[in-house]
């Protein structure tokens, strides 16, 4: 028997997912990450894992709007900046799910262990992401679940949970290359604002997301390989049945190139809307 509240990695994965209070979410994820390194847990006891939730838990602040009804603020006061590390924070938890959700809910799906060990670092780093955000957050007397947050991170998740190519080319290659498009202007406005601290937090993450659209690129490709599919034909049909909006420039190719995501992949989606 392990020492640790969960029977395998997929257990774990469950049971973090559920988990609502973040500071909890983020011990356990260690606690994961550790045993599965040390490889003291199995991936999976099939029948004797916990079921998947269907959504995470969640505290119960913040309050969670549509993000049509989220409010617009400019990092250009310190009111809108403050607003805006609360708005990355909510993106990180979600990161943090969203990475044990590939792990727990396709972990019957045949792959090699380094895939499992690859996500579970991916989650441990969004699980750092969220304390160095909640650290700044506190600097400025406020803490996450003090401003709304949008609902619409979760329903790519709920989009393809049957299929784990959909989820990588959605998750990994969609909404975290986002984050190398928007970042570093990010960084700019802080450091211009004075604050290097968030500024260097927000290149760390940045870094980070990079190593993580590689991994989602790296076994997006691999799947493609072993079905016989070309990966950026496969790519734009799932972008255009699983997506709801557009992918928007301008395009950081640099940084996604970097990361094994290449022009061909997101540039002739540039005017797709579902």
């Amino acid at each position: 028997m392990t020492r640790e509240p969960f029977a395998s990695l997929a257990d774990a994965a469950a049971l973090i997912v559920g988990t609502p209070a973040p500071r909890e979410k983020m011990r356990l994820t260690g606690l994961a990450r550790t045993a599965w390194r040390e490889r003291r847990l199995s991936l999976s006891r099939g029948a004797l894992d916990r079921p998947m939730p269907d959504r995470p838990g969640r505290p119960d602040r913040p309050e969670l709007l549509p993000p049509r009804k989220m409010v617009r603020r400019s990092l250009g006061s310190p009111a809108g900046r403050v607003a805006f590390l609360h708005a990355i924070a909510h993106i990180e938890l979600n990161a943090v799910d969203l990475a044990w959700d590939i792990v727990g809910r396709f972990a019957r799906v045949r792959m090699p262990r380094s895939f499992h060990d690859q996500w579970v670092r991916v989650a441990g780093e969004e699980a750092i992401h969220f304390g160095l955000l909640s650290e700044r957050l506190a600097a400025f007397g406020a803490a996450y679940g003090d401003f709304p947050a949008h609902d619409g991170l979760w329903q790519a998740a709920e989009a393809t949970g049957s299929d784990l190519t959909a989820r990588l080319a959605i998750v990994p290659l969609v909404l975290e290359a986002r984050g190398l498009d928007v970042t570093p202007p990010m960084v700019a406005a802080f450091t211009e604002a004075g604050d290097t601290a968030t500024a260097a937090v927000l290149s760390r993450i940045y870094e980070d997301e990079k190593g993580h659209v590689f991994v989602g690129a790296s076994w997006f490709r691999y799947l493609c390989d072993l079905e016989g599919e070309a990966p950026e034909p496969r790519f734009h049909a799932l972008v255009r049945k699983h997506f709801r909006g557009a992918l928007k420039p301008p395009f950081n190719d640099l940084a996604r190139s970097s990361a094994c995501l290449t022009p061909g992949f997101y540039r002739p989606l540039e005017t797709v809307r579902t």
